[in-house]
């Protein structure tokens, strides 16, 4: 039978990837996590994940939401959305900090009006990024 408080499957102990991804606010709602699966934004343990592929405890799920890469572990699945002291017992968190305001700021802004860039521009844009 199914834990009603915490929304958790405890005869199966899975949940699907992105129900699960919504019940612990990692987005801010279920059919944002479904079309990031979708568009191949969420990978568990490496591989990319459909909406409806489930997640176990130990997992590692991959989602790059909102200009950043997050990076958790599961710890519990659960299939309800949960309270946020409760969710953030339901993951662990490893992914790399958020870019400062300074670093953000760093990404070149052209003019509004001026067109693609030529080719003598892309490479000043490319060496400036260090590549």
């Amino acid at each position: 039978m199914a834990d009603e408080a915490t929304g958790t499957g405890a005869e199966t102990g899975t949940a699907r990837v992105d129900a699960w991804i919504w019940s612990v606010r990692l987005t801010k709602t279920r059919s944002v996590a479904a079309t990031a699966c979708r568009a191949g934004h969420v990978k568990v343990n490496g591989e990319r994940a459909k909406p409806a592929q489930a997640v176990r405890a130990g997992d590692e799920v991959r989602l790059f939401h909102a200009g950043r890469e997050r990076i958790v572990v599961v710890k519990r699945p659960v299939t309800k959305r949960v309270g946020a002291p409760v969710a953030a017992e339901c993951f662990v968190d490893n992914s790399p900090p958020a870019p400062t305001r300074i670093e953000a700021e760093v990404v070149g802004v052209r003019d509004r009006g001026t067109g693609r860039p030529t080719k003598r521009d892309r490479r000043e844009i490319e060496s400036l990024r260090g590549r």
